[in-house]
């Protein structure tokens, strides 16, 4: 009975090790046709079967049991008709060539197994998504599949084989089904979320783009690629300004992106008049921010650009002729109104009015700007301009009607507005306003964006950490401030002992859970907001303590070793039964210390080894001339 279990528990373990390796690799795929994608995940799952077969549990001569069914259903409900062809293909090939007197009875398990999961699938996928209950379904028919097979052999066998294994066979289908089940339905909500985030951001209008602090590009939309002569948005990773534009224009840009760097101001809807030689002269308008990092530092910047050659070609154009702006009015997008020197609304078109809906009546031609601003007031209609504004209040702000400018202004139904005003020669004010929410929305978007971009950058995807890149900046910072106060600096390098063991023993998964369980106690133990717990590598961590001296660095390190202990991790192939860490604790308290920081690290690797080499589950201290066991 044990080398039964044994052998489903190889079987699952097998499973899983190909399922797991296609959820890593699987993504990979988005570039192929539908159809070949569910090729690729029929021949995965017809592999894991396959594996599943060769460790299969060889009852009588012939009759072979294992987790085929419950691979044939995953690839039926998840890859589609064709990618249950190709597994079920696979299974069959290899249930021939294995041979022996189970063979037709092997095959024809196959081909209900098909049909059954096909009729599942079908039922299933009537709805937009799988829920919990689905995969629950689909498991138990698994297990209820696996059932029927045994009682599909000869009588005798049939009777031995569902008294002696029934119940592991079919616990086995149904762990494997609602595993791989949910593997694959989290899988699918990962690429479906990260097909959005790409066609977000590629196939965004105008364009969109993130430097680093070299002003080379990070990541673009395709427009912006297309704009540079390249097919694809990766083409465009790594490249400069100097590599794409003129000397004389890349210093400026160069330049202009390197003030920005360096004072933090974004630039907001800079608009400037670019000659592009056979496709004439353009106008863009272009707002760039700086990009922080989660300690605040500028690690780059974020650009949208807008090409807005046509609102400044007709703009001009209504400047210079009334005449030809009377005409143009009725089609352009943006609301246009002309007031005379004296203040007084001559002509608007109807967007102008639509984009004012509260004080729409009184923006009629005749109506001086000091009624029309008092009706925007007393309606509430923008926001910074009370309902019970005073009279001079409004005269004073109808008064910067006649003065040259750009201005954005939020209404109370969360709409902004551009509003453009341009005088005359004669002294009259002509106002082009547009509604700019979208491009509000965008760039809010884009800041969010480059937001999780920058905790993405920072942050161990398994563990939820720091990872090595964001503590050996805070590592960098700490020791500078630990020079500049001669305050004591403490590192603290931890390593989960036996690991690998864990992992031949548990599985990778298991694995995982237990580097994450084990780094949620490491960060309950660092209190202080200065405190930095970061993963270091594999299952390696790291604690840095600033100001902090070498026994309570110790009484810390103490903390996490019996918290990690205490959480009472199975661990077969360690000496405590149980997962345990072994640390090593370093600390600078002198300037000279502190300057070789490279050094402290290496006395902490030298202690943590030595608490490897005395017995694990322990704390070492180390010094570059002692050291000594603390626990």
């Amino acid at each position: 009975m044990t080398t039964t279990v044994q052998t489903l528990v190889g079987n699952f373990a097998c499973v899983a090790l190909i399922i797991s390796a296609w959820m890593h690799i699987g993504y990979r795929f988005y570039r192929l046709s539908k159809l070949q994608q569910q090729a690729c995940l029929g021949l995965a799952l017809g592999l894991a079967a396959v594996a599943s077969m060769l460790m299969s549990i060889r009852f009588e001569q012939g009759i072979y049991l294992d987790l085929r069914l419950s691979l044939i259903i995953v690839s039926a409900i998840f890859g589609g008709p064709f990618s249950l062809l190709l597994t079920v293909v696979l299974t069959a090939c290899v249930r021939i060539y294995m041979g022996g007197a189970g063979m037709p009875i092997g095959l024809l398990s196959i081909l209900i197994g098909a049909a059954a999961a096909t009729t599942t699938s079908m039922i299933l996928r009537r709805s937009s998504r799988l829920h919990g209950m689905d995969i629950a379904a689909a498991a138990i028919l698994s297990a209820v599949l696996s059932l029927a097979v045994l009682n599909m052999l000869p009588a005798q066998i049939s009777d031995r084989a569902t008294s002696e294994l029934g119940v592991f066979i079919a616990v086995a289908n149904f762990a494997v089904t609602a595993a791989a089940g949910l593997a694959m339905r989290y899988f699918g909500v990962f690429i479906l979320e990260r097909d959005i985030l790409r066609a977000a951001l590629t196939q965004a209008p105008d364009f969109h783009y993130v430097k680093d602090m070299e002003a080379k590009f990070v990541v673009t939309n395709l427009n912006v690629a297309r704009h540079h002569g390249r097919s694809k948005s990766s083409e465009m990773v790594g490249l400069g300004d100097f590599d794409l534009e003129p000397e004389e224009r890349a210093r400026e840009l160069f330049a202009s992106e390197q003030a920005i760097l360096q004072s933090g101001n974004p630039m907001v809807e800079f608009e400037e008049r670019i000659d592009n030689g056979k496709d004439g002269v353009r106008w863009y308008s272009t707002s760039k921010v700086p990009l922080q990092s989660r300690q605040g530092d500028i690690v780059g910047l974020a650009g949208v650009t807008v090409d807005i050659t046509e609102r400044k070609r007709l703009a001009e154009e209504l400047e210079h002729s009334r005449d030809i702006m009377s005409r143009a009015m009725a089609e352009m997008s943006d609301g246009l109104a002309m007031f005379d020197l004296n203040g007084v609304l001559v002509f608007c078109n109807e967007q102008y009015r639509a984009l004012f809906p509260r004080s729409a009546y009184a923006r009629v031609p005749g109506a001086h700007i000091t009624d029309i601003v008092r009706a925007v007031a007393r309606n509430g209609e923008r926001e910074g301009l009370p309902v019970d504004a005073s009279e001079e209040t409004i005269r004073d702000l109808a008064a910067t009607l006649h003065a040259a400018k750009d201005e954005f202004v939020r209404l109370c139904d969360d709409r902004w507005l551009s509003l453009r005003t341009r005088l005359g020669q004669d002294g009259s004010a002509m106002v082009v306003a547009s509604d700019i929410t979208l491009l509000k929305q965008s760039e809010e978007g884009l800041r969010r964006m480059a937001l999780e971009m920058k905790d993405l950058a920072a942050t161990d995807g398994l563990t939820g950490l720091p990872n090595r890149r964001a503590f050996d900046e805070a590592f960098a910072k700490e020791t500078a401030a630990a020079l500049e106060t001669d305050a004591p600096l403490s590192l603290l390098l931890i390593d989960v002992d036996r690991f690998k063991a864990f992992n031949d023993t548990y599985g990778h998964g298991a694995g995982d859970d237990c580097l994450r369980m084990v780094a949620s106690a490491i960060g309950g133990a660092t209190k202080r907001k200065r405190d930095v717990a970061a993963r270091y590598g594999g299952e390696e961590f790291c604690v840095l303590l600033p100001c902090t001296p070498p026994d309570t660095a110790v009484m810390i390190a103490d903390i996490v070793r019996q918290a990690i202990r205490n959480l009472e991790i199975a661990h077969e192939g360690s000496e405590a039964g149980v997962v345990t860490v072994s640390i090593g604790v370093a600390s600078a308290s002198d300037r000279l210390a502190i300057t070789n920081s490279v050094d402290l690290v290496g006395v902490a690797d030298a202690a943590l080894y030595r608490a490897k080499r005395l017995g694990r589950d322990r704390t070492e201290f180390g010094s570059s001339g002692a050291s000594q066991q603390v626990g």
